[in-house]
Order: structure tokens, then C-alpha cells, then sequence
């Protein structure tokens, strides 16, 4: 996990756009940033094109994003790159976990190919992982200044999946101490303890102090 810079740059702005094309995760970012009163505006809404994610972790995908977003929008741009991590599989699918959903974004497709690769194994536990990218547009031959962070949410995987709530792996996730998975859970309840919301809090407290 990224440790807070002291000198991470603050957030002086009140319009950003979500570099992201995931209905379920602008609805999740657009309800965490209103509260901050930003004017939220996703890729999809501008018809920004999505760039190729040929990083090899969370934070490189997500800084690609929000590179790409802030320098066809001229605005700044918060993009997240996230997925599962399943032990037993070696970390997969990881950064491939919307490709494993297929072009259509099938995730009972890719839920069904998870169980499938964990026949025969025990070992049930994962995690998600979120990344987050905030980026400032550059002047005149100036480079893009980012500032991204990661969160993780521990659990287990459950079949059959279970719950209508959420998107993409929650309705076969249950995450630690709890009995229900994040597909059953109320969403204001997963925004509270999510990796999502583990990237935000560190995204918050590092650019968007309080003068």
C-alpha cells in the first residue's frame, strides 16, 4: 500500500471528470465525492475513448486512465483500476478481472470462470484491490501531475453467488466478519469498509485537506 506523500498536491478545483466507462463504479465514486461537492462528470458522459491498459499493476492501469481523461478533457481526472485477487489461482485474475468477464462484461460469466479454476483447491480466500488516480491536466509542455493510491478488502469466495447488489465479483465475495457477501450487502454499508473506500480515505486525507 502506498504510503501519503506530505507533499501530495491539493485539490482546488470543483469539477473533475471519472475516467471510467463502469456504470457500477461511477455511480460508487460519483456517491463518495458528492458529499465534497464536486461536480462529476464520467468519460462516458464525454465520449472520451478508452485507452489501451497495458500496465502491469493496479496503479500503472488506473494512471493511465486518468492521464488519458485529463488530457482529452483539459480537466482534472480520477481514475480506478480494480479487481480480484484469489489466492489459490496465484493472484488471478487480478488486473485481467473485466477481461475475464468477456467483451460483453459478463461477470456471472466470470464468476462461473473463477469457481471453475478453483476445483480441487481449498484454499477459497482473496481480496480486492482498488487503485486510484488523481490527474492534473499539464500546462504548455508541462507533464501530468498524478497522485494514486491502493486499497485492499479481505474475504473469501462463496458459491453459488449470492445477492443482486453491487457489481462485477460481489455476489461472490464475503468479506471478513461478515455472513453475506457484498452482493447481499446494503451498498452504504460496503461504501463504509470496501477497497474502494480504503484508496479513497487515503486519497481524501492526502488531497483534499483543509486549508
Amino acid at each position: 500500500m502506498k504510503e501519503l506523500k506530505n507533499m501530495a498536491k491539493t485539490f482546488t478545483e470543483n469539477k473533475l471528470v471519472l475516467a471510467s466507462h463502469n456504470p457500477g463504479k461511477v455511480r460508487e465514486i460519483d456517491e463518495m465525492l458528492r458529499p465534497l461537492g464536486i461536480e462529476v462528470i464520467s468519460a462516458g458522459d464525454l465520449g472520451l475513448d478508452e485507452p489501451v491498459e497495458d500496465g502491469l499493476t493496479f496503479i500503472a492501469n488506473a494512471e493511465i486512465k486518468a492521464r488519458a481523461a485529463a488530457t482529452a478533457s483539459g480537466l482534472p481526472a480520477l481514475a480506478d483500476d480494480s479487481g480480484l485477487a484469489v489466492q489459490a489461482l496465484g493472484g488471478d485474475p487480478g488486473i485481467y478481472s473485466a477481461r475475464w468477464a468477456g467483451p460483453e462484461k459478463d461477470f456471472a460469466l466470470a464468476m462461473g470462470k473463477v469457481e471453475e479454476a478453483l476445483t480441487g483447491k481449498d484454499d477459497r480466500r482473496a481480496y480486492f484491490v482498488c487503485a486510484l488516480s488523481l490527474c492534473w491536466p499539464g500546462g504548455e509542455g508541462e507533464d501530468l501531475h498524478c497522485e494514486s493510491f491502493e486499497g485492499r478488502f479481505e474475504g473469501a469466495l462463496v458459491w453459488p453467488p449470492r445477492g443482486d447488489n453491487g457489481f462485477g465479483y460481489d455476489p461472490m465475495f464475503k468479506p471478513d466478519g461478515y455472513d453475506i457477501t457484498c452482493g447481499e450487502m446494503d451498498p452504504a454499508e460496503k461504501h463504509k469498509i470496501s477497497h474502494r473506500a480504503r484508496a479513497f480515505e487515503q486519497l481524501l486525507a492526502a488531497c483534499f485537506r483543509k486549508a
